[in-house]
This record gives C-alpha cells, structure tokens and sequence, in this order.
C-alpha cells in the first residue's frame, strides 16, 4: 500500500522525486524501489540529515508498516523530527502513536483499500488529539492520489476498516464462486471471468452514477417468477445477506482487537 500510494503522488504531481524519502529496512525491498522509482531517495531508516538539508522532506511522513512495527517506528521518527504523521497502519489508534513520537505531533489516522493500487481506492480518515484542519488537509491530498478520501471520528475507522478496508476481499470471494459457478454451467474460464468482472464493474458503475439504493436497482433487475428472482431465493434461502453482516462484524472487532 506505501508503494501504491508513491506511486500515486508522484504520477499526480503531488511531488516530485526529489521532494520525497523513503526508507526501507528490508534491502531486497529497498532495490525494487530504487528501480521502481528513479529519483526517489530510498533509505534503510530516516535519517537526522535530511531535515537539515531538505526541511520540506520531513514536513511530513507516511507511516506504511505492519501493526507490530508502528510504535518502533514512531520512535525513530519521532528521533529525527518528524511532527506530522499520517498512519495507514490498520488497527492502532492515534493516541499510541501520538506518545511514540514524542511531543505534541500532529496525528492522521488513514484506512484505505486494496484498490489504491490501480488508483480506485477510498479511504478514511481521522485526526487525532493535536491534528488540525490543515493536517486533515493535508492527509486527504495524499490519500486523494489513490482514490476518494471521506472524514470521519476516530471512533469509526474500525467499522471502515471491517467494511472497506476488508470489503475488496469480500468482492473477491464472489467473483471467485461466481467464475467458478459459469464454469460449472458450460463455459469456459476465460469467458465466465469476462462476464463476472465486466458485470462487477457495471453494477458498480450503475449503483454509483444513478444514485439509486441497492434495493431499487435489484427489484429492476428482478422480473416476478422470472431467473434472477430464482436465483436471489436461492441466496437469500443460503442467508448471503446475513454472512456479509456477520463478516463485517467479525471483521471491525479484529480491528479494534489490535489496540486492547
């Protein structure tokens, strides 16, 4: 997701190459971005110097690490002057982070999606205890690289995270059985996985430039008696409503699970 996100500010013209570090403590990882993004200066940690000789270089930082790692990571941040952080870190509230870096720093906790890597993205965000409206600001011009950007309390990015942030996985499932199913039916793979996606993507593209509510849209597609009205009995007899609430649910609790 870090990656996907440099992508997106670079390609946008967000910043240039020069205007931008990275560090990286895995060196293989390190290599990939240094071909991946000529220009870029990519580190094995931040280092001290280059607020000295970049200011603008540190302004602000982009925390893309595992849960595990993020506190560890502030601290070294923290070390070398960075005040303002946006985390796409799932799972750790701004107020740990907060006291990892030390001072009063301003805070923006992110969840984005999976989709950020092809620029389609949506993600959340909240500011913590000392952000201000410039910070959010300035949070939702990075994330709005990849994707749409909404604002919401603290104390719902673990529903986001349930929702949308675990939601492309969701989708993935369905596509899956449903490729798996034209299959089943006669076709081949290639055209069963033609007809899903371009049918995802249309639906999709329905739902969200008609405005209209799900349910409207499903009651048009639905003749009385008719196949598609079959085959939503079929599901709602399976309880596909009620497995996606569930998912949800166990999902938004394994996030706030993270920062007991």
């Amino acid at each position: 997701m870090g990656s996907a996100l440099l992508g997106g500010l670079l390609s946008s013209g967000w910043v240039t190459p020069d205007q931008v570090a990275v560090a990286e403590t895995v060196a293989a990882r390190r290599e990939e971005l240094h071909l991946e993004y000529p220009g870029v200066l990519v580190l094995d940690a931040p280092e001290e110097g280059l607020l000295l000789d970049a200011p603008d270089r540190l302004s602000g930082a982009v925390l893309a690490v595992k849960p595990d790692a993020a506190e560890g990571a502030c601290r070294v941040l923290g070390a070398v002057g960075v005040s303002r952080l946006l985390s796409i870190v799932a799972g750790i509230p701004t107020a740990r982070l907060e006291t990892a870096l030390g001072g009063r720093p301003s805070v923006v906790r992110a969840m984005p999606n999976t989709p950020a890597l092809v620029g389609a993205g949506v993600t959340a965000i909240s500011g913590g205890s000392h952000a201000t409206s410039a910070d959010l600001a300035w949070a939702e011009d990075v994330m709005a690289a990849v994707g749409r950007v909404v604002r919401l309390p603290e104390r719902l990015i673990d529903p986001v995270t349930g929702l949308s942030g675990s939601g492309p996985a969701y989708f993935f499932l369905v596509a899956e059985a449903l490729i798996e199913s034209g299959v089943q039916m006669g076709l081949t793979r290639d055209v069963s996985r033609l007809l899903v996606v371009e049918t995802m993507l249309g639906s999709a593209k329905l739902l969200a430039e008609t405005g209209e509510e799900p349910a409207v849209l499903r009651a048009m597609v639905t003749s009385p008696a008719g196949t598609t009205a079959a085959g939503v009995r079929a599901l709602e007899s399976r309880a596909v409503r009620s497995a996606f609430m569930e998912a949800v649910a166990a999902a938004t609790e394994r996030s706030r699970s993270l920062h007991r």
